[in-house]
């Protein structure tokens, strides 16, 4: 008799954890098709119109952008939607377009051969930069490119996977497009794995969004997986098993399972009261950009928002948002929270928050340390002042709060809340409505700030600290730069400092301090964090039922037991060691599972 054939070898790819997750399935490779550009010259008189071409190709990308955008927000919430703002960005970014329209009056060659040239050089200069949050926004501009491309020559631009797709697959692709992402039919992807890309992409922030494992970085992906190759998705090691063995299925299987059974105990109890197991009371809020992510927020048991990111509202082009609009947008968030409060953050642009508008300057060598934040704003007062009345305005219809990012001086505070009377003595002598008792808080995100909590408190009714900038500027770490990607550590005995410092004086000064950077949503932290004194805990919807559970879990003895074990701590390794064995007293069993 034949022998039976030999199942393949099984592979493993190692790449980068993208998005949470297990899954397995067929493998699809999603090849995204260059646009064939012709090379031609054009008559001198012809000039003007192939501009028109360029120019009308510009608006009808545009309108295509705006149209996924709507299709995002409705499906995914407007949080992931502002991907297509950027893209909105870079198609109409200046220097590119300028310096096409340049080539076409002096080669007098046609526009779709010359925005190629033009496209192809920004995308090598973005490629070869060493930072990689700007290194992967090459792909914005490729796909771009793609889009306005198919729209100059007719060509197709992108895939519309729906329209063929017979079975649940998952994508295997060199570089996936937030275009090609945003439009792949949810109930026909398992997972999404990338050549290319890293934690902070544009693909892997929808596939987040989209709720299914994502694995990039590969790099060899698409030439080690073969159309229908049978593929195992780690979402959460970052690993790829091409051709998995039985014993592999079977050990993944039950993580699965254990994954599964896991995020049902976190969501059983966003309901439930926000106390420890000994009764101690915590609050917990939600990280917003917009009325969108409300119902995201509710969902997962928040009843309040501790960071309402306003900066999203002015990242839609190079035209600021007037005072009504944001007032609608500001009155939305408030009154779907009611009767809870909402902290409304002024605006926050420079830094990794860039647009067109000619209020930020366009070229500052460091811009994370640069104007921006409350310094740009107290430079515009006109500005700012539009802002203030409209979050007074919403103030009228339930509870909100003003926070000032970017505090560095105590005459910052004053001058800032010198114009937010000037706006209250303003909607007063019109007659309309807003609380007069609205409070008004400061973001402690840089160390200079923190040592001076007792200056600020004269000018603020409360703190809440960014860990995020205040990590990355009292350890002069680039949270972006790969290279130094590893010094940025939370669990720095000198930060964890910090933090107890800003904590403690908050409390002796009697302003509560909250949290609203990415430390507030670490449940390994967390416990630490309400040992010190932190108020509140504000954190990506998502985060919070996990956060929730661990912290009903905790006791004040236990959370005053790892703190004191942290605090003797004298290196990064024995603070994990400490935070890690706590989490470990609070391990799931089986009582917990939901009854059904």
């Amino acid at each position: 008799m034949p022998e039976s054939p030999q199942p393949p070898a099984e592979v493993v790819l190692k790449g980068v954890a993208g998005s949470p997750g297990v899954a397995l399935g067929p493998a699809y490779e999603l090849i995204s098709g260059e646009i064939e550009v012709p090379c031609y010259t054009i008559p001198t008189d012809q000039v003007e119109a192939e501009l028109a071409r360029l120019d009308q190709a510009v608006l009808t990308t545009r309108d295509q952008l705006e149209e996924l955008r709507t299709q995002v927000a409705k499906r995914l919430g407007d949080d992931e939607a502002m991907i297509f703002d950027a893209h909105i960005l870079v198609l109409e970014d200046r220097a590119i377009l300028e310096e096409t329209s340049r080539e076409i009056r002096t080669r007098l060659l046609n526009a779709d051969y010359c925005y190629r040239a033009v496209s192809d050089r920004f995308l090598q200069a973005f490629s070869a930069m060493e930072d990689a949050f700007l290194r992967e926004r090459a792909t914005d501009i490729r796909d771009i490119t793609r889009r306005l491309l198919g729209n100059l020559t007719g060509g197709r631009s992108s895939h519309n996977l729906g329209d063929h797709l017979k079975e649940k697959v998952v994508i295997v692709a060199n570089d996936l497009t937030p275009s090609e992402t945003a439009e792949l039919p949810r109930d026909k992807v398992l997972a999404i794995v990338n050549d290319l890309g890293g934690k902070t992409s544009h693909a892997v922030i929808m596939a987040r969004s989209l709720e299914v494992p994502a694995v990039v970085g590969l790099h060899e992906a698409t030439s080690r997986i073969a159309p229908g190759d049978t593929i195992l998705v780690d979402g959460y090691e970052g690993l790829v098993i091409v051709h998995p063995s039985e014993a592999t299925l079977f050990r993944y299987g039950k993580l699965r399972r254990q994954k599964e059974q896991l995020r049902a105990i976190y969501e059983a109890v966003v309901s439930e009261p926000s106390e420890t197991a000994d009764g101690q009371p915590f609050v917990l809020e939600a990280n917003v950009d917009g009325p969108m992510d409300t119902a995201k927020a509710h969902r997962r048991g928040a009843r309040s928002v501790g960071l309402f990111r306003t900066e999203h509202l002015f990242l839609k082009g190079d035209q600021f948002p007037t005072e009504e609009e944001q007032y609608e947008a500001y009155r939305a968030v408030v009154t779907s929270m009611k009767p809870g409060s909402v902290v409304i953050r002024t605006l926050d642009l420079g830094g990794d928050k860039q647009t067109d508008n000619p209020v930020l300057p366009a070229d500052e060598d460091n811009p994370f340390m640069g104007f921006r934040a409350l310094r740009l704003c107290l430079a515009h007062p006109d500005l700012f002042k539009a802002q203030l009345r409209a979050i007074l305005r919403a103030s009228a219809h339930g509870s909100v709060r003003i926070m000032y990012p970017m505090v560095s001086h105590l005459a910052e505070v004053k001058r800032a809340n010198a114009l937010l009377e000037e706006c209250r003595r303003e909607l007063a002598a019109k007659g309309i409505p807003f609380d007069p008792t609205i409070p008004v808080g400061a973001m402690v995100e840089i160390p200079g700030a923190a040592l001076i909590l007792d200056l600020l408190a004269g000018s603020c009714d409360f703190f809440s600290i960014g860990t995020n900038d205040l990590l990355q500027y009292l350890l002069a770490v680039d949270r972006g730069n790969e290279r130094v990607a590893s010094l940025y550590n939370p669990a720095h005995p000198g930060f964890l400092r910090l933090m107890r410092t800003i904590l403690t004086e908050g409390k002796r000064l009697g302003r509560p301090v909250g949290i609203c950077g990415e430390l507030a949503g670490d449940p390994l932290f967390a416990p630490l964090l309400l040992a010190w004194g932190a108020t509140s805990l504000s954190a990506s919807p998502g985060a919070l039922p996990e956060l929730k559970f661990t912290l009903r879990r905790t006791t004040r003895a236990g959370m005053a037991k790892l703190a004191a074990e942290v605090e003797a701590s004298t290196c990064s390794e024995d603070v994990r060691r400490a935070l890690r064995a706590h989490r470990d007293t609070l391990a799931v069993n089986p009582d917990d599972l939901p009854k059904t």
